[in-house]
């Protein structure tokens, strides 16, 4: 039992991650992934797949709620690639497509969290789409330690031009 806490635990921690699957949370519980369904769904009622699913659309509930995100983006936020497969698992799950959950609870209570401040306490979107980004700059303070070297030298060749 112990072991399968430590696989939920994990799926509790790192339900945004899209990597996060069959092979990567029985791996946390020490079982080949045939074993780990078995146990996993004796012990909680429900297959580690569909424990995620309803975790990562409890998350997507509270961002339509509270954020002013577009759908596209809670979806990537909670873990899903594919839009169609989370808007489909919400409307199994809660029986409104994610539009229709925010058009129905939003304006209960406070105001839409801005988009920006959503995404930043959210970490922004997931690593795989840092990966694509290509223009890579040094961090602040790096640029001013590069640049002193460089303006440096260059002052010393305008000094010898100028004798």
């Amino acid at each position: 039992m112990r072991q399968l806490r430590l696989a939920k635990d994990a799926m509790d921690r790192d339900w945004a991650e899209p990597e996060l699957d069959l092979g990567v949370v029985a791996a946390h519980a020490g079982y080949s992934r045939y074993h780990f369904i078995r146990a996993f769904k004796e012990a909680y009622g429900e297959t580690p797949g569909q424990y995620l699913t309803h975790r990562r659309i409890e998350r997507a509930e509270e961002m339509l709620r509270s954020a002013d995100l577009s759908v596209t983006e809670i979806c990537h936020l909670v873990g899903f690639s594919s839009l169609g497969t989370f808007s489909a698992r919400f409307k199994a799950r809660t029986g409104l497509t994610p539009s229709e959950y925010r058009t129905k609870h939003v304006g209960r209570g406070a105001a839409l969290i801005p988009g920006c401040y959503a995404m930043l306490w959210a970490g922004g979107f997931p690593a795989a789409t840092l990966k694509k980004r290509r223009d890579v700059r040094p961090a602040y303070g790096d640029e001013q330690e590069a640049g002193s070297t460089s303006t440096s030298a260059s002052t010393s060749s305008d000094r010898s031009a100028e004798s």
